[in-house]
């Protein structure tokens, strides 16, 4: 048997990311054979690429999802890969610059805008691809659609001018950076590898106090990712609590105090607002 079939172990995953290594789950590659019969597969790797995968996974069969799933009606899909991601990845790769023409909200468009591609991110709640890039002309970082960029042109950058873009961008960042800390209630201590990876998509720390016998989990976001952050604590209920953050501990006494509002009684007690 595979010894990583049944591994979960928060310790193991993250030695395996610092040495690259990736452990994938008899799952995992079912799915993969599946994603590879899908018609998105073509235009989503390199033919070289798509040869290999099936090569590897020609005795691993695929889900058969129409033999248990119905699905109902929906809005049409939007396609999850995009065909600028493949020459956008390599620009990013490889320190290239960009002239990009995009729509506008309200019609028309800006052509040939200069600028230095920095990351491709997709959006789970708008089921869409966003470009990130520092505009070199307007000196902002940008987040585009990449379902409104007409036209992407590769430009060369001296090194020099590649290495001061970046450094704009990462002290963008770093301003737009904020930290909590979350504790684990005692009495769930044991879960803490599930705890933990409904955190991995963001940077974290893990202390445990001894004495008290806690784990305090300190996160750091953007400002902008912390309605999604919330999302977590929520999902993970009484697990966790947040004993840093005021901006969040703010967000969530306002949602319990609606919730209260809709579902609770005249009998309830009063929530307390947390001391400034």
């Amino acid at each position: 048997m595979n010894p990583f079939e049944k591994i979960f172990n928060y310790q193991i995953l993250s030695r395996l990311d610092e040495s690259d290594a990736l452990a994938l789950t008899s799952q995992e590659r079912t799915w993969l054979r599946t994603a590879l019969a899908h018609s998105s597969s073509v235009v989503a790797f390199t033919p070289g690429t798509l040869e290999k995968l099936n090569r590897i996974l020609q005795n691993k069969p695929g889900i058969n999802h129409r033999d248990f799933i119905v699905e109902k009606a929906k809005n049409a899909e939007r396609q999850v890969y995009h065909p600028l991601l493949r020459s956008l990845r390599r620009m990013i790769m490889q320190d290239k610059g960009m002239l990009l023409t995009s729509r506008i909200k309200h019609g028309g468009t800006k052509a040939n805008q200069p600028g230095l591609p920095v990351k491709l991110e997709y959006s789970m709640v708008k089921r869409e691809w966003y470009l990130l890039w520092y505009s070199t002309r307007g000196r902002s970082f940008m987040a585009t659609k990449l379902q409104s960029i007409v036209s992407v042109e590769e430009t060369l950058l001296p090194p020099e001018r590649v290495e001061e873009l970046r450094a704009r961008v990462a002290a963008h960042l770093e301003k737009r950076k904020e930290q909590a800390v979350i504790e684990v209630v005692r009495t769930y201590n044991a879960e803490l590898s599930r705890i933990l990876y409904a955190f991995s998509c963001f940077d974290k720390s893990v202390s445990f106090e001894e004495e008290e016998n806690r784990y305090l989990i300190h996160v750091t976001y953007l400002a902008d990712e912390s309605e999604f952050l919330l999302s977590k604590i929520r999902f993970l209920g009484l697990r966790v609590k947040i004993v840093e953050g005021d901006g969040l501990r703010k967000r969530m006494l306002e949602s319990a105090e609606k919730a209260l509002a809709r579902y609770g009684s005249s009998d309830d007690i009063a929530i307390r607002k947390p001391a400034p």
